[in-house]
């Protein structure tokens, strides 16, 4: 099949949602120039560079979602927030701090997480996470949107500290059947990560004379 994005599929799922997979989940935690506490999920997210290392979140808001969305505006206000690595065993948990929850609320007490500080950001860190990316907002862009009245943001950002369980690591590597991290797939589906495989890099056969 072929259609055009603005153009009706015919299917019953946007599969759109469905080609880019899994992504992996940025649970992102941050803290408001009031100094209230928020943590929600955004599978628009990613690594983008290694040196320095510095990662991206996205998120789509506007009239239909109520505005910029809290993860957003505490990153641009105050120039910090943390990734904490979603796992199996927080899926619930991390389901549950997507909730649109007033900007007043905490979303650490609304999915019973603990929280953890920080060693160089203010953000407080996802405690029973084993993997948390500390990081400084470096760039935030706007995105060209559908309708005049939405609003897609991504926020760039420097990773400046990085914690790592010792217990999810084996041979002095990150174990990903230790860690299982969660990714989306689409709508209301994910993917658990539990496997891992390599490959040896090709080496082109030219060599200079």
């Amino acid at each position: 099949m072929f259609y055009r994005p603005e153009d009706d599929h015919g299917l019953p799922r946007d599969p759109f949602n469905y080609l880019v997979v899994p992504r992996p989940i940025g649970w992102i935690s941050t803290r408001s120039a009031e100094g209230v506490d928020n943590l929600a999920p955004y599978s628009f997210f990613n690594a983008v560079a290694y040196g320095p290392p510095q990662v991206m979140f996205a998120a789509t808001t506007g009239h239909r979602t109520g505005g910029l969305k809290d993860s957003v505006a505490n990153a641009q206000d105050t120039g910090e927030f943390v990734v904490n690595l979603a796992t199996w065993d927080l899926r619930e948990q991390m389901n549950s701090s997507s909730v649109a929850a007033p900007r007043d609320v905490d979303e650490f007490d609304i999915a019973g997480l603990t929280k953890a500080p920080s060693q160089i950001v203010t953000p407080s860190r996802v405690a029973e996470s084993p993997v948390h990316l500390e990081c400084r907002t470096t760039q935030i862009l706007k995105l060209p949107c559908d309708e005049e009245e939405d609003d897609n943001t991504v926020v760039f950002g420097q990773v400046v500290g990085i914690h790592i369980d010792e217990r999810v690591l084996s041979e002095g590597h990150v174990d990903v059947a230790k860690l299982r991290p969660i990714g989306r797939l689409g709508a209301l589906d994910y993917v658990d990560v539990k496997q891992a495989f390599a490959i040896e890099r090709p080496v082109w056969p030219y060599k200079e004379e």
